[in-house]
């Protein structure tokens, strides 16, 4: 009879289930991480987006830019409200009264926030800055002083962005 030789090359079954049982693990860290991570470009891409509008509105009152045919009295400004978490406005200020008023204002634009993202804090609410032509003269109501924009993760307040 022949006799079955012994390799030493090859892996056994336990060494195979150490190495599946890292890759599982790892990859479980990796992945937990990833939503986390996803949440924070969230954050980051709203913050740049409201900096991005509020230079805008201001180069449009800069422009003097027309708003369906005539020159804002009032500029060009953007809205907050604190009730409304999800979105920010845009309105050309034809009444010349440095906030928004729905009725008599234009609409711009109505900026929808990231979906993972709100509007947690605000120095006041409403908030209206303006931005009046042509210097352009800034605006901010109802505290002259500051306008602070808080922006928040909407499952963990803790991770915020402020704009000032």
């Amino acid at each position: 009879m022949k006799e079955k030789s012994k390799s030493g090359t090859g892996f056994t079954i336990i060494e195979l289930l150490v190495v599946m049982a890292i890759i599982v693990i790892v990859s479980g860290l990796v992945l937990a991480n990833w939503r986390g991570g996803e949440k924070q470009y969230a954050l980051q891409r709203a913050a740049n987006k409201l900096a991005q509008d509020i230079r805008r509105v201001e180069e449009f009152a800069m422009s003097a830019r027309a708003f369906q045919g005539q020159i804002p009295k009032g500029g060009y400004g953007i809205y907050f409200k604190i009730s409304e978490k999800d979105h920010y406005i845009l309105f050309a200020d034809l009444n010349g009264n440095n906030h928004y008023d729905s009725g008599s204002d234009g609409l711009v634009e109505d900026i929808k926030i990231e979906k993972e993202v709100q509007i947690s804090q605000l120095s006041a609410s409403p908030l209206h800055i303006t931005f009046t032509p042509p210097d352009p003269t800034v605006t901010i109501k109802p505290d002259a002083l500051l306008a602070q924009i808080t922006l928040a993760i909407q499952t963990d307040p803790t991770k915020t962005k402020t704009i000032q």
